[in-house]
């Protein structure tokens, strides 16, 4: 069963009813290139000073003001981290590609900049894809590892923030994360600190809160 989900996901459904892309199976940079320029305006996940969409086969399990935890149909765990403070700051993407892993590329589409690294690690894939002031991370089998990179695409591009609140939060000192803290364009390894904070916003949060979405009035 699992690998026929696998090959499903071949064709990859971001917008049900609307948007439909045939993807490649193994060619990680032809998806990526062909999900981040295409140009998309919709949401269905509302924070105070962000937003974005999360495609079907996405469930969200876990959130916090500026973390997030989704799972997929094979049991996949995706963190996200919007880093809201290097938005603010317009932080410049300063990645270098890694030729020593399995995959690094930096990324540039419609004016939205990032970088993906992909590391075997223990026979599984350690994903590091940031992109657009926000960063999702997984660990996944190889044949999970296309699907995956595609869902967080799907995710990824859509990301947009509200200046206004942001700048409200931000000058009351609202954010409880500093710059020098997280900085996803960083090129060192020291992000993977990331996966460790998330992990521990999740266990924070008891049962009512799975699947429920905040609504943020200001949009």
């Amino acid at each position: 069963m699992k690998k026929l989900v696998v090959l499903l996901s071949i064709i990859v459904i971001c917008l049900s009813g609307c948007t439909v892309k045939k993807l490649d199976n193994t060619d990680l940079g032809k998806n990526i290139k062909i999900l981040l320029t295409e140009e998309v305006d919709y949401s269905n996940v509302y924070f105070d000073g962000y937003k974005f969409f999360v495609p079907n086969g996405l469930q969200m399990i876990s959130k916090d003001e500026y973390n997030s935890v989704f799972l997929d149909r094979n049991a996949n765990k995706y963190y996200l981290y919007i880093d809201a403070i290097s938005y603010y700051h317009k932080t410049e993407n300063t990645y270098m590609v890694d030729e020593n892993i399995h995959y690094s590329n930096k990324l540039n589409y419609n004016k939205k900049t990032g970088y993906i690294n992909i590391e075997e690690v223990e026979g599984k894939y350690f994903i590091q894809f940031m992109y657009n002031y926000a960063k999702m991370e997984a660990y996944v089998d190889k044949e999970d590892l296309t699907s995956v990179v595609n869902n967080m695409c799907c995710v990824l591009r859509t990301i947009e923030f509200n200046d206004k609140v942001l700048e409200s939060l931000i000058g009351d000192n609202v954010l409880s994360y500093q710059e020098e803290e997280f900085n996803l364009f960083d090129d060192e390894k020291s992000n993977e600190n990331v996966l460790e904070v998330v992990g521990d916003s999740e266990s924070k949060n008891n049962s009512d809160d799975k699947n429920q979405i905040k609504v943020d009035k200001n949009y």
